[in-house]
């Protein structure tokens, strides 16, 4: 199957601070792919060179055939590609509805576009007056998936989406991503909870000191999962 996104050897970090190592891996059309491993291993960074937040100095990475490292990170959301970096960062004092306008701006996305997005998450329809600052953890992360996906990405990156949730919101998120997969959307999903990944995910890539150390199917990981410790060093 071709790729919607690949990463071929690349090498990216901050300032003369290396960080991946010819990492390389793939994305399948409307797949699930989890990257795990310990803090500091590079998976961030993963999604930062992605966005083009950091330099590309060696390799490349190709979005649907478009080689997109290099391009100004004003121009990643353009090519098709969204990303929900950990924290949420939303604009706290707008409200439910200005944050998602300001998604909208971003490709020139109109009224079909916002109610696509909204029945993805019924709960931001009734919020759509209150200031965001004021929403629950699960909310914010909700409404920041939605700010996201008002570019109607071809790949949407996650980071951490589940830090610090409630077990029914980690649940809530969890059947979101789901459902862009049913509506062809690809996502890189970063994660420290297991529990969090294995009910959704296609495919999980260990990152180790900047490098894809090893690539597995869900249904390998749960039939070894004495692989997560190897790699993460949790159970």
């Amino acid at each position: 199957m071709n790729a919607i996104l690949t990463l071929d050897a690349v090498d990216s970090g901050y300032g003369k601070v290396q960080v991946l190592r010819g990492l390389s891996l793939d994305l399948r059309p409307g797949e699930v792919h989890c990257l795990l491993g310990r803090n500091g291993a590079g998976k961030t960074t993963a999604l930062k060179a992605i966005m083009g937040l950091l330099p590309v100095s060696v390799g490349k990475i190709v979005l649907d055939g478009r080689m997109i490292s290099g391009l100004p990170a004003h121009e990643v959301p353009r090519a098709g590609i969204a990303y929900v970096p950990q924290g949420r960062r939303l604009f706290s004092e707008l409200t439910v509805g200005e944050n998602i306008e300001v998604g909208l701006m971003t490709r020139g996305k109109g009224g079909e576009t916002r109610d696509s997005v909204l029945d993805l998450f019924p709960v931001l329809r009734e919020r759509l007056k209150q200031r965001s600052g004021t929403l629950s953890g699960g909310e914010q992360q909700m409404l920041a998936m939605a700010r996201a996906l008002c570019i109607e990405p071809k790949v949407l990156l996650l980071d951490e989406p589940t830090e610090g949730l409630m077990p029914s919101m980690i649940a809530r998120i969890r059947e979101t991503v789901a459902s862009l997969r049913e509506r062809g959307v690809s996502t890189i999903l970063v994660e420290q909870r297991v529990d969090a990944v294995l009910p959704v995910a296609d495919r999980v890539s260990f990152i180790e000191n900047g490098r894809n150390r090893e690539t597995v199917d869900i249904a390998q990981l749960q039939a070894d999962p004495g692989m997560v410790h190897r790699y993460v060093g949790v159970g």
